[in-house]
């Protein structure tokens, strides 16, 4: 019985490694960090929501605990769920509350945008602008919900 249980945990291992190793094939939303990044409204079936500048939904980790990327300190999570990051001040698109607007560094020198003081994430399974399906997953210790321009969460 214990040699089945050992093989079986294998094969967990070895599965769990060929997905991970899958997941750069996924096209990711990405804000690029050569410009400051631009936080938009955008209309979807849960309501208006904050966006990318390339209407990608933007994403906030309820295990995140005031101006902390929790994130990154969880195993595999920043490849799924990467930071909105930006090279400047993040500006705000029609609709956008410019005053809660605000940035975080990370390690290794990055600066996430944060609104009303969380800290803001992209999904790599979002594959086209305004996608919802992943808002109220929960993964990685936290729920990821869609957040609106007033700063609350939308699940």
């Amino acid at each position: 019985m214990k040699r089945i249980c050992l093989s079986l945990a294998a094969a967990l291992s070895v599965a769990a490694a060929a997905s991970a190793a899958a997941a750069p094939q996924i096209r990711a939303p990405r804000a690029h960090a050569s410009a400051a990044a631009k936080v938009q409204l955008r209309h979807t079936s849960l309501g208006s929501i904050l966006t990318s500048s390339s209407g990608f939904t933007l994403y906030v980790f309820t295990r995140d605990h005031g101006d902390h990327n929790s994130c990154a300190s969880v195993k595999g999570c920043e490849q799924v769920w990467p930071a909105l990051t930006s090279s400047g001040k993040p500006s705000a698109g029609s609709g956008v509350r410019s005053s809660l607007l605000g940035t975080i560094k990370l390690s290794g020198g990055r600066t996430q945008v944060t609104y009303a003081g969380h800290p803001l994430y992209l999904y790599r399974g979002d594959h086209a602008p305004g996608q919802t399906d992943y808002v109220g997953v929960s993964f990685f210790g936290g729920t990821w919900d869609a957040i609106n321009s007033a700063g609350h969460f939308i699940h």
